[in-house]
């Protein structure tokens, strides 16, 4: 049995900027974020996407990057969670997180903040029954989410798009 390693031409644009790679047809979004790209922020958990750590915004939808696969994001704008801040200043998301305990340990706080920020931009004053509906596949073994939800209520609050 032979296994192929040809390599594949993607580009992408990731957090506005453009990357061009070759990546074996196997390799993962989570991967190439992380180790081809050095992009860390973005975390892998459980593998199987159930869990939400390694949540990504592509195309503005947000998707499991441990379950994409990098060919089939190619020519597609990314974002990370090294994208959300504006250079040095965070998003009002992130500053509401840390103001409100929204994190612990940190795995699932990148994907918690991609996809919270996913839900602002399409709903920017959600009630609470939907941010819990929208953030059901972002998972925390830390923090109770409580302070998850208050997070986002008090940055949709704030108007923290």
């Amino acid at each position: 049995m032979t296994t192929s390693t040809a390599l594949h031409k993607v580009s992408l644009t990731i957090n506005g900027k453009k990357y061009d790679a070759e990546v074996p047809a196997r390799r993962t979004l989570v991967d190439m974020l992380r180790y081809d790209l050095g992009l860390t922020g973005t975390k892998e958990a459980c593998s199987v996407g159930v869990c939400g750590a390694c949540t990504v915004l592509l195309n503005g939808s947000i998707v499991a990057s441990c379950l994409t696969l990098a060919v089939q994001a190619d020519g597609a704008e990314i974002t990370t969670i090294e994208g959300i801040a504006d250079g040095d200043k965070l998003h009002p998301l992130q500053e509401s997180f840390m103001n409100n305990g929204g994190f612990q340990c940190g795995i699932c706080t990148p994907g918690q903040i991609v996809a919270s920020k996913a839900l602002l931009d399409s709903n920017p004053h959600p009630t609470e029954d939907e941010i819990k509906e929208w953030m059901m596949g972002n998972l925390c073994r830390c923090t109770g989410y409580y302070q998850i939800i208050e997070s986002i209520q008090k940055a949709a609050e704030a108007g923290g798009k």
